[in-house]
């Protein structure tokens, strides 16, 4: 089974030459990462070319955002199993064994907890699904997302049902309801198999406004729904 890890960068080049190292040693030579750069003037394609691992595929982002740019990386995998990656976490050992494991034994999408730390690696929390009460309940998570895309992985016919994109607020949380939707087993692996980095630059994960939640959930739920925003 291919493993195409789409991973999201922009001026990734502090953290990124870690998480790497933490995932190559569990993919096999045939396996990829596709590393989608939303500013490629910035230091994230030196760190990865630094890396000099042919199974690392750069390509440059449209520098328009975080949804787009893992749009963009993700249609660029060929892997029957896909991974999504942000730049700056760290995978422990045993996660690719882990989730592939669970999609061999007939699950489509995969989500696993993580434990959330800062900067330096020093525990915030020793779990995300404990914190945030994860769940697969498809009107729960309308109401509150609880699907991370760091944590996440699917097959390739997911994510054929979610693309191209819609306009949706966040690109996990639209592909978690989209293959929930459809019917497709989902998996939760209580285990903690990534480090969550959280740090002032965090480009997902942060805190929204009231307001802001509200358009969000009134976007995913036009998504699902089928309806084009606007109409």
């Amino acid at each position: 089974m291919k493993i195409s890890v789409a991973l999201a960068a922009c001026n990734g080049g502090k953290y990124i030459t870690e998480q790497l190292g933490s995932i190559l040693p569990q993919l096999s030579e045939d396996d990829e990462i596709i590393v989608s750069d939303d500013n490629p003037a910035g230091d994230t394609r030196g760190a990865v070319e630094a890396v000099g691992d042919s199974r690392i595929i750069y390509i440059e982002g449209e520098g328009k955002g975080v949804v787009k740019n893992f749009e963009n990386a993700l249609a660029h995998t060929t892997g029957e199993l896909i991974f999504l990656c942000d730049q700056d976490d760290v995978w422990l050992p045993g996660k690719v064994s882990a989730v592939t494991d669970a999609i061999k034994s007939g699950s489509d999408l995969v989500l696993h907890d993580a434990r959330i730390v800062d900067e330096n690696l020093s525990e915030i929390s020793p779990s995300y699904f404990a914190l945030h009460g994860t769940n697969t309940s498809f009107a729960r998570n309308i109401i509150r997302n609880t699907f991370v895309g760091c944590c996440m992985a699917f097959t390739k016919e997911v994510l054929a049902e979610c693309l191209p994109f819609p306009d949706v607020p966040m690109h996990d949380w639209w592909i978690a309801l989209e293959a929930m939707k459809r019917g497709r087993r989902v998996t939760l692996i209580d285990s903690p198999l990534i480090l969550w980095r959280r740090h002032g630059n965090n480009v997902t994960g942060g805190k929204t406004g009231l307001l802001q939640k509200i358009r969000w959930r009134s976007d995913i739920i036009k998504a699902v729904s089928g309806i084009k925003k606007g109409k």
